[in-house]
């Protein structure tokens, strides 16, 4: 959410009514987010102003680790400079924190593709935008998932039940440290996690939603101590229920 908001922001400067738009102090603590979105706090470090050169040797884009050529244009400006020094610092101070971490597997290459072709300046800033929009897609719609033998059939569902909430089994990422609580396409795919974690007996389907829509489940290494919820779904595994009366 955070990368892909402030790639929306960076095409909004790269193409803005006033030319393209460069952040000069780039850093974490110049943004803010503000009901999902990424925002800048202090724009008195922009610039519309892109390099003039003479010839290409003119436009090289340094930064500490690394240097960028870049072709110096036919009205004597470094071209595109403003753009790729705002995309390269995105990479080095956003993209190389975020984007490795909390993606379904199967969606991690996408946005390995997505780090290293900033990481390089290979992309612009409408090729990275396109790419993450295309990576939002396959999340929200779960066109990700690759096909896998149904395992849901392997639980018991009980429509208005959960545990009593406590700490449960740990698991990463999670949106609470207290135990297991991961967004998920379907239950579908919950029950695939639960089926790949050693613990898991159990998950919980609430009705509460990621930015994306996607629903949240609580996977639980127990399913005793039940109490009435009308919001949530609770899907116990069959071997872990028999022997026991419901």
């Amino acid at each position: 959410q955070i990368c892909l908001s402030l790639v929306k922001l960076l095409f909004y400067l790269a193409h803005s009514p006033l030319g393209s738009i460069a952040l000069l102090d780039f850093q974490p603590r110049q943004f803010v987010m503000v009901d999902g979105n990424l925002k800048v706090t202090d724009m008195d470090d922009a610039s519309t102003e892109e390099l003039s050169c003479k010839e290409d040797n003119d436009c090289t884009l340094d930064f500490p680790t690394k240097s960028f050529p870049l072709k110096c244009s036919m009205a004597g400006k470094c071209e595109g400079i403003n753009e790729k020094k705002n995309l390269f610092n995105a990479y080095r101070y956003f993209f190389t924190y975020l984007l490795p971490h909390s993606a379904p597997p199967a969606l991690r290459p996408l946005l390995s593709d997505i780090l290293n072709a900033t990481g390089d300046l290979r992309y612009g800033i409408n090729e990275t935008l396109r790419a993450f929009e295309k990576v939002l897609h396959l999340y929200k719609s779960g066109l990700y998932l690759q096909k896998r033998p149904l395992l849901l059939k392997d639980y018991i569902s009980l429509k208005g039940f959960r545990t009593v909430e406590g700490e449960g089994h740990k698991c990463w990422p999670s949106y609470s440290h207290l135990g297991c609580l991961l967004s998920i396409h379907s239950a579908e795919e919950a029950a695939a996690i639960c089926n790949s974690q050693l613990h898991c007996q159990s998950f919980i389907v609430t009705q509460h939603r990621t930015w994306t829509g996607r629903p949240l489940a609580s996977f639980q290494s127990s399913w005793t101590d039940l109490v009435p919820d009308t919001n949530a779904v609770l899907y116990i595994k069959r071997s872990a229920s028999s022997g026991e009366r419901l």
